[in-house]
C-alpha cells in the first residue's frame, strides 16, 4: 500500500497493444492511480515488477512467452510487494482456479467499467480480494462442489469382485485376503460412496467411472 497522498503505482500487462493502451487510458484520469510501466508478456512483466516494484500489477491470462498464471506465481513469490490483479476475458473454472492458486489477489473481466477498475485497483493495493460477480459465483460453486471420490486399487478389486457376483468368502479367496478384510474394504467403499449395500455400491461406482473396464 502506498504512503498517504501518494498515487497507487500500477503496471499493466497485456499482449494486445490496443487493449493495454485502453487500460492505461482508463486509469490515466484517476488522480490516485499512476501507471508506471507496461509489459507485453509474462516474462517481461516479471522483469518490470522487479525493477519498478509497483503496488499492483494488472495481468492478462493468455500471453506468449510466459502466461499470466506463471507470471502471477513469479511476481507473488518475488521480493516486490506487488499485488496481482487478473484482468482477462476468460472466466472458466480452470482459469480461475489456476490464477487464485498462483497467488492473484483478484480476478476481473474485461467488461469492467473504468470506475470498477479503479476501485478494484484501490482494493487490491489495500490487500483486499477483488472478484468480478461472475467469478465470485463460480468460486462459490467450486467450493461447494463435493470432493472427488477415489477408491484404492484394493477397494476397486473388492468391488469388482462384488460386481462379478462373488460372496465375501469368494472374494477373499480370489484376492488371497481374509474375509474380515473384505468386509473392512467394503465398509470403506460404502462410506466413500455414501451407500449402504453392495448392489448400490457397484451401481454408483460404475456411474462415476470408479471401476475401470466396467460400465
Amino acid at each position: 500500500m502506498p504512503a498517504a497522498h501518494e498515487p497507487i503505482r500500477v503496471v499493466v500487462v497485456d499482449d494486445h497493444t490496443v487493449m493495454r493502451a485502453g487500460v492505461v487510458a482508463l486509469l490515466a484520469p484517476v488522480p490516485d492511480i499512476a501507471v508506471v510501466g507496461e509489459a507485453a508478456d509474462g516474462r517481461a512483466a516479471v522483469g518490470v515488477v522487479e525493477r519498478l516494484a509497483p503496488d499492483v500489477a494488472l495481468v492478462d491470462l493468455r500471453m506468449p512467452v510466459m502466461d499470466g498464471v506463471e507470471a502471477t506465481a513469479a511476481i507473488t513469490a518475488g521480493p516486490a510487494p506487488t499485488r496481482v490483479l487478473i484482468l482477462t476475458t476468460y472466466d472458466t473454472d480452470v482459469e480461475i482456479e489456476r490464477a487464485v492458486e498462483a497467488g492473484a489477489i483478484g480476478y476481473l473481466l474485461k467488461d469492467t467499467t473504468a470506475e470498477q477498475l479503479a476501485e478494484a485497483v484501490r482494493s487490491a493495493a489495500r490487500g483486499e480480494t477483488v472478484l468480478a460477480p461472475r467469478v465470485a459465483e463460480r468460486l462459490v460453486a467450486l467450493m461447494r462442489r463435493p470432493a472427488p471420490v477415489v477408491l484404492t486399487s484394493r477397494e476397486q478389486d473388492v468391488l469388482g469382485a462384488v460386481a462379478d457376483g462373488l460372496s465375501n468368502a469368494e472374494i477373499g479367496r480370489r484376492l488371497v485376503i481374509a474375509e474380515a478384510t473384505v468386509k473392512t474394504h467394503l465398509l470403506r467403499v460404502f462410506a466413500k460412496l455414501d451407500v449402504s449395500d453392495r448392489t448400490r455400491a457397484v451401481v454408483v461406482a460404475m456411474e462415476r467411472g470408479l471401476l475401470p473396464g466396467r460400465g
